[in-house]
């Protein structure tokens, strides 16, 4: 027991930290903190889930939106700093997915879904109604 409360110790020293400085701060420049807000939009809050950064009051979501901002400030580009956010937690932090090869077999499946049924559905109709030669 206490080697589990040891080792779930760091899981609550998360919350306890202070917020990093600019997870509720703006930036001084009006547009680099329009390019920042716009960029948090569109990441996805890990922790909520259905919030965006810029909208989420989890400790990690403000984490991440201090480094928007710094990166930002620092004059990275918006989509640099996306598929950074992205190679560090995957594709899910991003409302605007990337197109990757893995993807397509979720398109085409309902398609290939849609055709097989409209096969078979011929298939078994045509049984239905073809005449009998007994008579």
């Amino acid at each position: 027991m206490i080697v589990a409360l040891l080792a779930a110790q760091p899981l609550f020293a998360q919350d306890q930290l202070p917020p990093a400085p600019y997870a509720y701060k703006q930036l001084e420049d009006p547009t680099l903190e329009a390019k920042a807000q716009r960029l948090m939009e569109t990441l996805r809050c890990l922790k909520c889930q259905s919030q965006a950064i810029s909208d989420s009051d989890a400790p990690m979501a403000g984490d991440m939106r201090h480094q928007v901002r710094t990166r930002i400030k620092a004059g990275e580009d918006p989509e640099a700093i996306r598929a950074w956010l992205v190679e560090r937690y995957g594709d899910y932090v991003s409302y605007a997915p990337q197109n990757k090869p893995i993807m397509w077999p979720l398109f085409a499946a309902p398609l290939v879904i849609l055709l097989l049924a409209a096969v078979l559905l011929r298939g078994r109709f045509r049984r239905s109604i073809k005449p009998e030669n007994g008579q």
